[in-house]
């Protein structure tokens, strides 16, 4: 609205909209919002005064005849908040999508699509690779989970340091590294064998901080009626890497070589790095882009997880692993990430879009999950019953999929039922991913640790298992028929022992 403009409200929107007092047999009068040179002579109106509360968002404060008047100031960025009925802020549309808090949650969903990108981009180059060295189908493989070595025993460290020192310096630690080994890759297969396994090795050692530090940052920069979307966005730039990965890297390769991907890759990465450090805080209150309406808007908001300053002293120790172990909730957490990054093993070598139709339907269905679960917290449904219906539909879903995918009579119709199953697999980032913030702000870094090494040892176990299983009963139906059972499994577990709210860790005597 033009701020030199008037605008006149009729005394329904004023009395519905917004909050103002009557006093009694007060006769309804018009409001009117703008600057005194632009207000007719027929109303007085007092001087508008700042007011600030300490817990609560700036304010205008217009009091005209009997009644006040309380609109937020538009932020720096042109976007307005407007004032919901219980009175909190709620920012618009054309706020959010230019807030300082989005441009870092684009930067988090650019950071792991590179992350993803540079993890696949191995199993394009592996088949030339393979040829020209002369490997057998055996020793590819231990090429390929080379990554896992690193991945496996990163997360748990890098998330205690991600506790201890923000997700923004680790982040940048992380993707340097990553892009480092990503753009040694060329070099280190030229050299030795050795070399080659170490530069992998490397690549998942950094790539284990990702995760935690996406989740550190969200929850620094997002109240918690929008972390959901936060997340969909962050894992749709995760997913999405996975597509632009498989499909960009046999097109670099035919045109730069089979090293192309891996220097292209690598070099995203350091641009990234810059643009990463110069132009984000590690939180809201750091940053010198921020708008002061924005920050207040971040800190002000109802039912945001706080992080006191004894917890923060606690976070910077070594974590109370045993206190957190101890606890239901955090093992539904684990149990639900190991269920999550348990393998499809499907053979679609007949349906060549599966490489980039699934993960981009999952980019797709994890957002609209996210802003469906900030609509529901909203509304007042509880966090903790959201969570679960997010949760259920993200392993109930795949569960029914993929006992219909063993019923399909073609590959085109066993791709379209895992395609279903990876993105109602999606809703799970709004269930247990956000949950790790809930729980424990001040250890959702090592929470997503452990959960990650969980579901790290589940892929190994799942990708190893399935061969064996399939030898053992003779048939690759039963190894789905397996999989959906334990998602079902995973799916109640999580909805009996997970909640919403604050678990204390930090009692010794609650272990």
């Amino acid at each position: 609205m033009d701020t030199h403009s008037l605008s006149t409200l009729n005394p329904r929107l004023c009395s519905s909209s917004i909050a103002r007092r009557r006093k009694p047999n007060h006769r309804s009068t018009p409001c009117y919002i703008g600057f005194s040179s632009a207000i007719t002579p027929t109303q007085r109106l007092a001087p508008p005064s700042f007011n600030a509360s300490a817990g609560g968002p700036a304010l205008w404060r217009l009091k005209t005849g009997g009644s006040e008047l309380n609109r937020l100031k538009s932020s720096s960025n042109d976007g307005q908040f407007l004032v919901g009925l219980d009175g909190s802020p709620e920012p618009s549309f054309v706020e959010f999508i230019t807030s300082e808090r989005v441009k870092v949650v684009a930067m988090l969903a650019l950071a792991l699509a590179l992350c993803n990108a540079d993890r696949v981009v191995m199993s394009v180059a592996i088949v030339p690779l393979s040829q020209s060295r002369g490997w057998g189908p055996s020793f590819s493989g231990v090429v390929q989970s080379s990554f896992l070595w690193g991945y496996l025993i990163s997360p748990i460290a890098g998330g205690t340091l991600v506790d201890r020192y923000g997700g923004k310096v680790v982040m940048a630690w992380g993707v340097a590294l990553w892009s480092l080994a990503t753009f040694l890759t060329p070099w280190a297969a030229e050299s030795s064998l050795l070399a080659l396994l170490a530069t992998r090795m490397l690549l998942g050692i950094a790539e284990g901080v990702a995760l935690p530090c996406m989740n550190n940052m969200i929850a620094r920069w997002f109240p918690q009626t929008e972390r959901s979307r936060a997340v969909g966005l962050a894992m749709a730039g995760f997913q999405l890497g996975s597509a632009i990965g498989l499909t960009l890297s046999p097109i670099l390769m035919s045109q730069a070589g089979i090293y192309g991907p891996f220097v292209i890759f690598g070099l995203f990465g350091f641009l990234w790095l810059l643009v990463w450090v110069s132009a984000t805080s590690s939180s809201p209150n750091r940053s010198r882009q921020i708008s002061k309406f924005e920050l207040r808007y971040i800190q002000s908001t109802p039912s945001v997880p706080s992080i006191s300053k004894s917890q923060a002293e606690t976070s910077k120790g070594i974590p109370p692993f045993r206190r957190l172990l101890s606890k239901l909730p955090t093992w539904s957490l684990i149990v639900a990430n190991a269920m999550h990054s348990w393998i499809f093993h499907v053979d679609l070598r007949h349906a060549a879009w599966f490489s980039a139709i699934p993960w981009s339907m999952m980019a797709l269905t994890g957002y609209l999950a996210g802003v469906l679960s900030d609509m529901m917290i909203q509304r007042g449904i509880s966090v903790t019953l959201t969570r679960k219906i997010m949760q259920s539909i993200g392993f109930f879903g795949p569960a029914l999929a993929l006992v219909c995918l063993t019923m399909a009579r073609s590959p085109f119709i066993a791709s379209a039922w895992l395609t279903v199953a990876v993105g109602l697999k999606a809703f799970s980032h709004c269930g247990f991913l956000v949950n790790l913030q809930e729980i424990a702000p001040q250890y959702s870094g090592v929470l997503h640790g452990m959960s990650n090494t969980g579901g790290t040892l589940a892929a190994i176990i799942g990708t190893v298992g399935a061969g064996f299983f399939v030898e053992l009963v003779g048939s690759f139906r039963g190894f789905l028929l397996l999989t959906s059972f334990l998602y079902f499994s995973a799916a109640v577990f999580y909805n009996v022992f997970s909640t919403g709210e604050r678990v204390n860790f930090d009692d010794e005597t609650s272990a």
